[in-house]
């Protein structure tokens, strides 16, 4: 049975070679393995074999896990932010996946200029218009970009999408395409660089590299499918969302 390890060489592996079939180099794709619900010592195991940067979404999880891991260790949140929750997550994460709104990416430069931080955020794009998951449509996105561009604290370094379920991963290209595209109407209109395009995950991050993705997130090609059973250290009753 391969280990951690195997699985995380293999991953880099299928990441060089997609990133070679666009005329890209690998190092241009950064690997974020989704720990969710994992716990300490599995995520110690994948630190020894390299992976360097995780991603979490649930922010209690996550403040609960970080204290216990390395210093060296690198956070994304990528999940759903809560108002609520903003005050929360910007101390622990060095970027914020899911900037879904402008309400949200309101609230989150309202709360950086309190605690005096310049949090680092993707915008979430609902790309195929899903009714049952959150996110701009490219519509509002052309229509606000450039009152989001205005929030002075938020670093916006780009766009992030969740493809719809598919059987087969060449099925999410024309999504990726459709995010990457996006992003470059989005750069002339404002004048900005927005360079990182966050998609593709375990089933379809090979598509998603070859269509220009510069982060993946990665959780049960490296760390196997999940038992359904929720890490919660000693003495945690519950873990919120």
């Amino acid at each position: 049975m391969p280990t951690l390890r195997d699985r995380f060489g293999d991953i880099q592996a299928r990441i060089a070679s997609a990133a070679q079939r666009s005329a890209r180099y690998a190092a241009s794709v950064q690997l974020v393995a989704v720990s969710k619900s994992h716990p300490p010592e599995l995520l110690r195991e994948a630190v020894e074999a390299g992976v360097v940067v995780f991603g979490e979404n649930r922010i209690q999880e996550a403040r609960m896990k970080i204290p216990l891991l390395s210093k060296s260790i690198r956070w994304h949140f990528i999940g759903h932010l809560q108002s609520n929750k903003v005050r929360q997550a910007l101390p622990l994460f060095e970027l914020l996946h899911g900037v879904d709104s402008l309400s949200i990416a309101r609230e989150i430069n309202r709360v950086a200029v309190e605690l005096g931080l310049h949090p680092k955020v993707l915008l979430e794009v609902n790309v195929a218009g899903e009714g049952t998951k959150f996110g701009f449509t490219p519509e509002a996105l052309r229509c606000q970009i450039e009152e989001l561009v205005q929030l002075g604290r938020l670093e916006i370094a780009g766009l992030m999408a969740i493809p719809p379920p598919a059987a087969e991963a060449e099925d999410s290209r024309r999504y990726f395409v459709r995010l990457r595209e996006l992003r470059d109407v989005l750069q002339d209109q404002a004048r900005i660089g927005l360079p990182e395009l966050s998609m593709g995950m375990s089933g379809d991050f090979e598509v998603a590299v070859e269509e220009g993705a510069t982060i993946v997130r990665v959780g049960s090609a490296l760390f196997g499918e999940r038992s359904g059973k929720q890490w919660r250290p000693v003495g945690a009753d519950f873990l919120d969302a």
